[in-house]
Formats: structure tokens, C-alpha cells, sequence
């Protein structure tokens, strides 16, 4: 099978959150099955000169954007047996960050119509083009309405993956025509329109031939009025081709026995490095250095959506326990200033890093007890799956694959990997923290639990199989999908 992923970020390259990651992992492990991807992103002037020294320059076109011809560049990279191709207009995309400008709509309105364009161009006519989130929406649509007559593309079929669906990509009625080059036929409530605007995800669901989220528990969410960003009828109407796979992590790159971001290695049969860790951590942030109290360790967006509003709430509470809290990430202004102040108030008790630090974010994890993650709603999530596999067992709560991946721990029947909680409440919050602290002054519970996540398989190799099953079955499909 022959794949193409269009995505607007992917680790190495560039990365502002978990999808970059996605983009990195999964195709390498969909190579070692035996299908060729590639994946072509922006690119953007922030990536780094080494990587761009690398690439070389396929070929160059031009792009009909609306009533503008925007010149389109593509260089090609190979890394880890996996080609990358590279979208390159600078007006486009060398700027200071990925997204928030205002002329997004056009920024991405050029990118999908550049991939399509690029598959004649680079002579790779892919069985699945596979599309993620809203920045990459409108290659299903208009690969329906458009391209799917050009010679060579008519087999083609297409994959939508949510990776938050409370971002759409919604842009004012004038893109339609400006920016895409579609006449008002499109301005439907059946295709495009939403809410006077236009929107690039739903056209992505309203015509793509499978729809994916990153979990099976927010597959079923996402159709109910709570979660569905007002999509979730939409979702309803297209169930049938609504899948939830679960992501995974890069086993290479977050592994205790192979991680060079720690002080000591270890593993799950010999976890005397992970009390190493430990104690650097203690001391690198200026706590007591002592075995006996748990590390709670957060590494998150600092967002009401990754429940730091619920942490606010009873923070004074926590605090007066006997253990001791480290806070990693940056975000809302409000949250960066209460951590800061709540240093001073609880000096030998409670640090915060505010920014972020890839290899302090590695150490944190391998020194970690417990890591908390009170999530409002969580497509997926990644700290939970990392913080497993460094042994750090999870407190989270019951909501999109925080549910699928972490099973509350029953102490009547040895059963579970972590500890969670249903309402998104302060105070069941703090209970759940109470009751997993208490566990962890019991040295044979805690060993079983500590064992028990970090043995436990997330990585990509399982989401790569489903993938690919998904790709055979969809290219077995004698018609695609129709709207």
C-alpha cells in the first residue's frame, strides 16, 4: 500500500503538541509492516538549518489560490527509512510560530490545495491520502469536488484523523470563494457551512471516506452534545465510518533502559535507578531529599481543558499532605502566575518550571511517583502513556483515553494500573490523590503497581496494525464515500 500523510507538524522537524508526535511515530512503524509512507508538512522557517541542509529540492509549481498563482516548492528528506516531503513558500509559512495569524485560512487554504497538486508532480499517486486535523480538512473536500477527475486519482481515498476537535479551523464565508476557488453551492449546511462560516474540519468529516479520533472512548464523546463542539450530529450521520484508534508513544524515544536524559537507567526488574532519579529531581528543585514522601509531578499545558483550575481549587488542601509537587509548562497567564506565587508559600513542599524543557520533562517522569493528569476532556493524551512507562503511576480522570489506557487500581483484586475519578470535581480529584498517596507508604502494592505500568505495551506497533487494516479495507471498497 502506498500512504501519504499530510500533517502540519511531525517530530523531528517542528512540534507544538501531541500530533507533531503522531506524525513522527506511527509512520515508521506503518513502514516496518511493509506500507510506504510519507508524510509532507509546511516548511516552516523555524525548522532547524540542520535538517534543512538535508533537503533536496524535488520540483516547484504554481498554486491556484482563489484569484492569486502562489509559487510552491518541493524538497525532499529522508530520515528513519521514511520520506518527507516539504511545502515550501515562505510568505506562507517562514514565520515566528506555526499558528494564530490571520490569514490562517489562507496559509492552510494553500497547503491542502499544494498536496493534491504535489502527488501529479512528485509522481506519487497514493492508494490513502491520510489527513489530520483541521489544517489538512479541505484535502478530503476537495479532492471530492475536484481533483478526484484528474487522470491517475481516482482511486484515491481519504482519511480524516480528530486530534481535538475543539479546533476546527473556522473561517469567514470569503474564503470559500477567495481563498478555496468554490462557488456558493458549497456554502451548505450540508457541506461547508457552519454558523455563517465556513468550516475546514467538517468538510473534512462531511467528505472524507473514514473518519478516525485518537481513542475509542472519545470516538463515542465526540458524538454527544457535551463534547461535540456542535459537530456531534454531523459525527452521528457518518458513525458507521467512525473509528477510535489508540495513540501510542516511541518506544525508542521514551525508555528508562534507553533514555540519555537520565542521571541512571533502569527497568522494571531493577528500579533502584528510578530512586536515583528521584533524589536529583529533589535536589535539583531544592526539595528535601527523602524516599518516603511522594513526588506528584504535572507536565502539562497550563489550560482549564488539563484541569488546572481543579488543582487551583483545592491546591492549600493538597499541599497540606504529606507529599511534595512539581509543575512543568507554560499557558494561561493566570495559571504561570498562582504556581509562581505558590512557590513562595510552600518553599520546601511545591516547585514550577514555567516554560518548557524536553530533557527536564524526561527527568521529571523517570523521578516522578505520581503524575497527575485531571484532564476536562483528553482525545488521547501521551503524559499518562510516558509517565507509565517510567513507572510513575497516573492519577486521572475518566475521560477520553485517559478511560481506555489507565484502569483505577482495586485493591480487593489486585487489579489496575493507576487511580481515576468520574466528575470533574476538585474535591474528587483531591480524594483520588489521598487514596493513591495512601497506597504508596505500602512497598509491596506500590512495587506491583510500578511494575505492572511500566510492562504494559502502548507503544505504536498496535495502532499501526489497526491503521493499516483500516487502509486495506477502505482501498477493498469497490465505491468511496459520497456526499
Amino acid at each position: 500500500m502506498k500512504v501519504l500523510f499530510a500533517v502540519s507538524e511531525c517530530v523531528p522537524f517542528i512540534k507544538t503538541g501531541g500530533l507533531a508526535d503522531v506524525a513522527g511515530s506511527l509512520p515508521k512503524e506503518l513502514k516496518r509492516l511493509g506500507t510506504d509512507v510519507r508524510v509532507i508538512l509546511p516548511k516552516y522557517g523555524m525548522i532547524s538549518d540542520s535538517y534543512k541542509k538535508q533537503m533536496k529540492k524535488v520540483t516547484s509549481f504554481y498554486v491556484q489560490l482563489g484569484w492569486r498563482m502562489q509559487y510552491c516548492g518541493i524538497e525532499e528528506l529522508k530520515l528513519d527509512d521514511v520520506t518527507f516531503y516539504f511545502v515550501d513558500n515562505e510568505y506562507y509559512f517562514k514565520r515566528d510560530q506555526l499558528y494564530g495569524f490571520y490569514d490562517d485560512g489562507e496559509r492552510f487554504g494553500f497547503f491542502n490545495r499544494a498536496v493534491l497538486e504535489a502527488i501529479e508532480k512528485i509522481g506519487f499517486y497514493p492508494d490513502v491520502i491520510h489527513c489530520h486535523d483541521w489544517h489538512t480538512g479541505m484535502i478530503p473536500f476537495l479532492y471530492k469536488v475536484e481533483y478526484q477527475k484528474r487522470n491517475g486519482y481516482g482511486l484515491i481515498r481519504t482519511v480524516f484523523t480528530i486530534h481535538n476537535l475543539q479546533f476546527q479551523g473556522i473561517m469567514p464565508k470569503e474564503t470559500l470563494q477567495d481563498i478555496l476557488g468554490l462557488d456558493e453551492r458549497y456554502f451548505h449546511i450540508d457541506q461547508l457551512e457552519f454558523y455563517g462560516n465556513i468550516n475546514f474540519m467538517k468538510g473534512a468529516i462531511v467528505a472524507a471516506d473514514k473518519i478516525t479520533t485518537v481513542s475509542p472512548t472519545y470516538r463515542n464523546e465526540i458524538q454527544t452534545e457535551y463534547y461535540g463542539e456542535k459537530l456531534n450530529h454531523l459525527l452521528i450521520k457518518r458513525d458507521e465510518d467512525l473509528d477510535g484508534i489508540l495513540n501510542g508513544i516511541d518506544d525508542d524515544m521514551y525508555h528508562p533502559l534507553k533514555d540519555s536524559s537520565l542521571v541512571q537507567s533502569y527497568s522494571a526488574d531493577d528500579l533502584q535507578g528510578k530512586a536515583i532519579n528521584k533524589a536529583e529531581i529533589q535536589r535539583k528543585f531544592a526539595l528535601p531529599v527523602n524516599s518516603d514522601i511522594p513526588l506528584l509531578v504535572m507536565i502539562t499545558r497550563l489550560t482549564r481543558q488539563k484541569g488546572l483550575d481543579l488543582v487551583q481549587c483545592v491546591f492549600d488542601e493538597l499541599l497540606s499532605d504529606h507529599l511534595q509537587m512539581i509543575v512543568l509548562g507554560s499557558g494561561d497567564a493566570s495559571f504561570e502566575h498562582f504556581f509562581r506565587e505558590m512557590e513562595h508559600f510552600y518553599p520546601t513542599k511545591f516547585k514550577a518550571y514555567i516554560g518548557f524543557d524536553e530533557d527536564l520533562a524526561h527527568r521529571l517522569y523517570a523521578g516522578a511517583d505520581l503524575f497527575l493528569m485531571p484532564s476536562q476532556f483528553e482525545p488521547c493524551g501521551l503524559g499518562q502513556l510516558i509517565a507509565m512507562k517510567y513507572g510513575a503511576i497516573p492519577i486521572v480522570r475518566e475521560t477520553g483515553g485517559l478511560n481506555d489506557t489507565v484502569h483505577s487500581f482495586n485493591e480487593a483484586t489486585n487489579e489496575g494500573n493507576g487511580f481515576s475519578f468520574t466528575h470533574f470535581n476538585a474535591h474528587d480529584m483531591l480524594h483520588t490523590i489521598r487514596r493513591a498517596s495512601s497506597f504508596y507508604q505500602n512497598e509491596d502494592v506500590w512495587d506491583l503497581l510500578v511494575k505492572r505500568a511500566m510492562n504494559m505495551d502502548y507503544s505504536w506497533a498496535q495502532s499501526a496494525f489497526k491503521y493499516n487494516r483500516l487502509y486495506s479495507e477502505l482501498i477493498s471498497r469497490s465505491e468511496s464515500h459520497v456526499f
